[in-house]
This record gives C-alpha cells, sequence and structure tokens, in this order.
C-alpha cells in the first residue's frame, strides 16, 4: 500500500515537470509528445480515482465493524471467561495432585507399623524383629530366582521400596523428635516444688489431728498429666495430688456404690461407722470408746466422733470435710518450711483445697483432693467431680487416676527412651484441635498400645513408627466402634497395679459406646481421623 502512493507521486512529478524539449524537434515530434503528455494525464486520474475507491472501501469496512461493537465485547468477555476457568482447572488439578501425593505419602508411612489389627478385634504385635526382616528379605530374593526376570525385578524394587520409607520414616521422626520442644524439664520441676510441698504439710497434719477424731490426712499422690510427665493442649496449668483419707481411731469407712450410673462414672458415698475400742491397749490412758461411753463423759472430755463434725447423716460430707481440709491447709502453713520462699493464695473450691504459689516470676497451682482408698487397692473415690454433674455432697466419684500414674512410672522405668511414649501422647494432643478427640481418648489408646507393642521397641529411631501404631489401633476401635476401658477388666495390667477383686474379672466398658449408638457421630469420627491422618502425615514429611 506504501509503494503505490510513491509511484503515483513520482509520475505527477514528471507530468507536472516535463522536461524541455529542443528547439531543433520537428513538428510531428512535438505534437506526439503533447498526445503522450494527455495520455500520461488521463492515466494519472483514472490511478488517483482508483485509490480513493480502495480508501473509501476501508473506511466503510472499518466503519461497519465499529457500528457492532456489542458483539466484540461479547466475544472478549467469553473470550476471558474461557482464559479464567482454563486457569482454575489446571490450578484445581494440581491441588487434587498434591492431595493425592500427601495421601500416597501417609499410606507409604503407614506401612511400617507393628500392630497387627486382627478381625476379632484384638490387637497384635507384627513380627517386625531384624531378624523377621532379614529372613524375609532371604525368602523373598529365593522366591525371585524361581519367577521370570521381569518378575524378579519387580520384587526386588517394592522390597528396596519398602526399605528407602522405612528409613525416610526413621529419619523424619528423629528430626521432629530433635526439632520439637517438649514441657518435659517444665512439668518436673513444678511436680517436684509440690511434692516436696506436700511432704512437709503431710508431716504437719499427723500432728495437728493426733489428738482429735477427724479424718487422718496420708502421704498425698501426684495425679493427672502432668505427673504422668505430659500435658495436654487444653491443659489448665494446674498440679493435682489426692490426699487419702483414713479413719480415725474408732471409726470405719465403708463405700456403698450409687446405683444410678453407669459402671464408668460410678459414685459412692462414704459411710462411716463407730467402732469399739474398749478392747484395744492404750499406754497412758484408759480406752476411750464412742460407743460405750455416756454422753456425758464424751462432754466433759469434749469429744466429738466423725460423726458429728463432717458427716451428713452416717455418710463423710464432701462440701464439709473440704472446709475443714482448707483450715488445716491455712493452720498448718506457717509451720512448713516453704512459707518463707512462697507467696500462698487461697481460691475458694467446694470440694477441694485450690492454692496458687508465687515466687517473683514463677507461679504454681496446686489443687488438693482427698479420697478414701477402696480396700488396699490403687482405686480410690474422691471429692473430685465427674463430667456429668455432681448435686450430693454425699457423692464421691470413683477414680483410676493413682492406677493410671503407677502404670506411667511402671513403662518409664522399662523404655530404652524412657519419655518416648510421653512425646507420642503430647504430639497428638497438639494436633487434635478441631477433630472431636478428646486427650484422655488418646491417652487410653496410647495406654493400649504400650500393652501391645514390646517395650524394647519404644526407642528414638522407631518414634515415627510408634505413631503410626497408635494410629492404626485407634483405626481399628473407630471400624469396631469399641474402645476398651484400660483399667477396668485389663488383664495386662501390670502386677503392681492392685484392683479391688471384683473389678479384675468385670467386663470393660466401652468408650466408644456413643459412637455405636449414633452413626453420624460415627460418620464425623472416621472423618476426623481422616483428618488427623493427613496431619501426621505432613507434619512428620516437614522435617
Amino acid at each position: 500500500m506504501a509503494v503505490l502512493p510513491l509511484l503515483l507521486v513520482l509520475m505527477q512529478s514528471l507530468i507536472q515537470y516535463p522536461q524541455p524539449a529542443g528547439d531543433g524537434l520537428d513538428e510531428a515530434t512535438h505534437r506526439r509528445m503533447k498526445e503522450r503528455q494527455e495520455l500520461l494525464g488521463h492515466e494519472m486520474a483514472r490511478l488517483l480515482q482508483e485509490l480513493e475507491e480502495q480508501e473509501q472501501g476501508w473506511g466503510a469496512v472499518l466503519s461497519g465493524a465499529l457500528q457492532q461493537w456489542p458483539f466484540w465485547v461479547l466475544a472478549g468477555v467469553l473470550l476471558l471467561l474461557g482464559l479464567w476457568f482454563t486457569c482454575r482447572r489446571r490450578s484445581g488439578e494440581a491441588s487434587n495432585n498434591d492431595v493425592h501425593e500427601g495421601e500416597e505419602r501417609v499410606h507409604r508411612q503407614k506401612e511400617y507399623t507393628d500392630v497387627n489389627v486382627e478381625e476379632q478385634g484384638d490387637m497384635n504385635v507384627a513380627a517386625n524383629t531384624k531378624e523377621d526382616r532379614k529372613e524375609g528379605k532371604q525368602g523373598n530374593v529365593s522366591a525371585c530366582k524361581k519367577e521370570d526376570r521381569d518378575g524378579g525385578k519387580r520384587e526386588s524394587g517394592n522390597v528396596e521400596d519398602r526399605e528407602k520409607t522405612r528409613e525416610i520414616g526413621y529419619e523424619q521422626g528423629m528430626l521432629l523428635m530433635d526439632h520439637r520442644e517438649w514441657p518435659v524439664e517444665a512439668l518436673e520441676r513444678g511436680c517436684s516444688v509440690i511434692a516436696e510441698l506436700m511432704e512437709s504439710l503431710t508431716r504437719v497434719f499427723v500432728d495437728s489431728v493426733s489428738n482429735s477424731f477427724y479424718a487422718v490426712p496420708q502421704e498425698a499422690i501426684g495425679v493427672g498429666s502432668a505427673f504422668e510427665g505430659w500435658s495436654p493442649r487444653d491443659w489448665d496449668g494446674v498440679y493435682r495430688v489426692l490426699v487419702p483419707l483414713n479413719p480415725p481411731p474408732g471409726h470405719a469407712f465403708h463405700l456403698e456404690r450409687n446405683s444410678a450410673e453407669q459402671v464408668a462414672a460410678r459414685t459412692f458415698s462414704v459411710c462411716v461407722e463407730l467402732v469399739c475400742t474398749c478392747e484395744k491397749e492404750q499406754v497412758e490412758e484408759k480406752p476411750f470408746c464412742f460407743l460405750h461411753h455416756s454422753r456425758e463423759e464424751l462432754r466433759q472430755k469434749q469429744k466429738r466422733s466423725l460423726l458429728e463434725t463432717l458427716c451428713t447423716s452416717p455418710y463423710l460430707d464432701v462440701e464439709k470435710t473440704s472446709r475443714w481440709f482448707c483450715h488445716l491447709v491455712r493452720s498448718s502453713w506457717l509451720q512448713v518450711p516453704q512459707w518463707h520462699s512462697w507467696y500462698v493464695v487461697f481460691q475458694p473450691c467446694s470440694r477441694s483445697c485450690r492454692l496458687e504459689l508465687s515466687k517473683g516470676r514463677e507461679s504454681l497451682t496446686v489443687e488438693m483432693l482427698f479420697g478414701v482408698r477402696r480396700g488396699d487397692s490403687d482405686i480410690f473415690v474422691v471429692s473430685q467431680t465427674t463430667k456429668a454433674s455432681i448435686t450430693a455432697s454425699t457423692a464421691w466419684a470413683e477414680t483410676y487416676a493413682v492406677a493410671e500414674a503407677k502404670f506411667f512410672r511402671h513403662i518409664a522405668r522399662q523404655l530404652p527412651c524412657e519419655s518416648l511414649h510421653l512425646k507420642c501422647l503430647q504430639l497428638f494432643t497438639c494436633i487434635l484441635r478441631g477433630t472431636g478427640f478428646s486427650s484422655s481418648t488418646w491417652k487410653t489408646v496410647v495406654m493400649h498400645v504400650l500393652t501391645i507393642v514390646p517395650l524394647s521397641r519404644w526407642h528414638r529411631r522407631a518414634f515415627a513408627r510408634r505413631l503410626w501404631d497408635i494410629m492404626a489401633y485407634l483405626d481399628r476401635c473407630l471400624q469396631l466402634t469399641h474402645l476398651r476401658h484400660f483399667v477396668l477388666g485389663n488383664e495386662r495390667l501390670p502386677v503392681e497395679i492392685s484392683l479391688p477383686p471384683a473389678m479384675r474379672g468385670v467386663v470393660p466398658p466401652n468408650l466408644f459406646e456413643h459412637l455405636a449408638r449414633e452413626s453420624a457421630a460415627h460418620r464425623e469420627a472416621r472423618q476426623a481421623y481422616g483428618r488427623l491422618q493427613f496431619r501426621l502425615g505432613v507434619l512428620l514429611s516437614s522435617h
């Protein structure tokens, strides 16, 4: 298009500025030149007209296109939408690929667990010792030699992949242990301070009640997660101790079960009975008996039985006992060595004695529960309420906290890595948010796995493996909607944990009974397990 106007301009310059003819040209030559000039003029006019027509044609096309602008706008919008949907689909495919890769990673890591779940719902330990793995490898090699070459290579590759997955899992577990902060040292410090304080208070208690007929406090027992060596995510920071109460001379405690409660949440009433002490030998004074001395003698000697001080009818009253015990602690505080260095604030509580200790920037909260032992066992009835609200002041809840604390101490003495089980428990409680599983559920699961997997396998290198063992046990429990109570009816408890004879033969309560009754709750629990499984896989893979 640019060449044609240039030729026209050159031609026009030749026409408008013709070369002058020489004087020597004849008439015929002048005539031919004039005819040629006219011919060129006509040709020039024709070319200019064609050029104007072409320009008018392109203008018409452009004008028509502009008149159809709504069509072109719509076409542009559709084009942009198409590009946006294409980009989003590719992004979704990439996200799905990431999820599938994460699930495959979780599946690969789950392959090396030591918990083998049978159809009957019981959990056994798979033979995964070094010797078993070596024999398995040798058997695979022998089988590969008998097969064809391609099959042998494929089998060998599978074995190598499994071994590589194990090694990766070992490394990830050890890195997670090394790079994560564990609250063990802080808990040990707090437990040590509380234990020393309670030891001092107990010595003062014995002297204070020796000449009275109140309940006799015994050596305190640390209970709860803090004294077990771990702390759940929702821990309230309170160190709890249980102070066993023995009956004073001339009295006896008898437990009467309240039949309305379920087996896993039972309450008892502590019936107080007077016992004859006439035949009891006393060194310096005449034997004193509430049954055989007259009321006049009792009034003169200012002797009041436990029935008159801390009981409602014949039953030991929790609230009266709590008020008396708090008064006992207040009056004993100035007699313990700790009062010089710790500032104490008593907090009101109707069923326990709670106090806050502070020294500079350090502060500790201790809650003293009191309870009555069931015979010579490690099972107590305590003043602390259960999940179901207790309204009666004479109701004492049954607790297995002392037996569980003894179990954790027993395990810690035998493990190669004494705190590995606590780190497993601590890790799970940190990733439980939004799953619906409680810390007590995970504690029960971990304790069951500790009785299944040999303690020799709870070492540092097997940290990731033990985590997947715990997940495998929970998975099977959810499939069966059955999680057994750890203490009641458990035949695998260490012999050093003492239970009442009736408890050893009882059928263990099902802690997942609500999942068996409600299908919606069971479905939610399964979905929560899937989220937890994915979180664990991502957590291990990130280290």
